[in-house]
């Protein structure tokens, strides 16, 4: 009895940390996409997108806490496949942009990756220290680190543009975005998958004890 009752300190810690990280990813979303907007600038639209994903998978974190494990499970699986749609955005908006033409802002992309990659190292760090994480935490985690990963990429793109005046260094980190989407996409999917298969195991021996 006294594990639930740590369990109980534990998630009010996790709750409390999943808020703080939830409105600094809308915060985060809502600068992607308007910077993202003036720079004319598909990775900077990308993040804007993957962030929006990520407070949702946030929000579902906060209600998982309380839930089930298959519950938590169910959220898991929708956190997966929604950065698989969100991937598949990004890159048709790439392709638009390929066709068409664009003139991103070099010096506007810097500026609000900079901030987003300090946003995104405190809430990966947060998340980092929490223990005992569940599957949707594990989820939110990779998201963190995804987006600090992201961040870098377009401060590399954007520098690239400034001095070439070219608009394919966005659009490469756009699609990066996207593949990095996809791969944690399907790394939480398979952690869903595995997190089943070791309730079963934990069911079954219970049942042997």
């Amino acid at each position: 009895m006294s594990g639930e009752g740590d369990l109980q300190l534990d998630t009010a810690g996790k709750r409390k940390t999943l808020w703080i990280v939830l409105w600094l990813n809308v915060a985060i979303a809502i600068g992607f996409f308007a910077v993202g907007y003036l720079a004319d600038s598909n990775a900077l639209l990308a993040n804007g997108l993957d962030n929006s994903s990520d407070a949702i998978v946030y929000a579902l974190s906060l209600l998982a806490l309380t839930r089930s494990r298959k519950w938590k499970r169910g959220a898991a699986r929708f956190s997966g496949i929604m950065l698989l749609v969100f991937a598949g955005g990004v890159i048709a908006d790439a392709i638009r942009r390929f066709v068409e033409g664009s003139d991103p802002g070099g010096v506007m992309m810097m500026a609000m990756a900079a901030v987003a990659a300090v946003v995104n190292l405190i809430c990966l760090r947060m998340l980092q220290n929490m223990q005992e994480k569940d599957v949707n935490l594990r989820a939110a985690t990779t998201f963190s680190f995804n987006d600090f990963i992201s961040n870098g990429g377009i401060i590399i793109a954007a520098i690239i543009v400034m001095l070439t005046g070219a608009n394919w260094p966005d659009l490469v980190v756009g699609v990066a975005v996207a593949g990095i989407a996809v791969y944690g996409g399907i790394d939480i999917l398979r952690d869903a998958h595995e997190d089943r298969h070791d309730e079963r195991g934990t069911v079954h021996g219970d049942k042997r004890e």
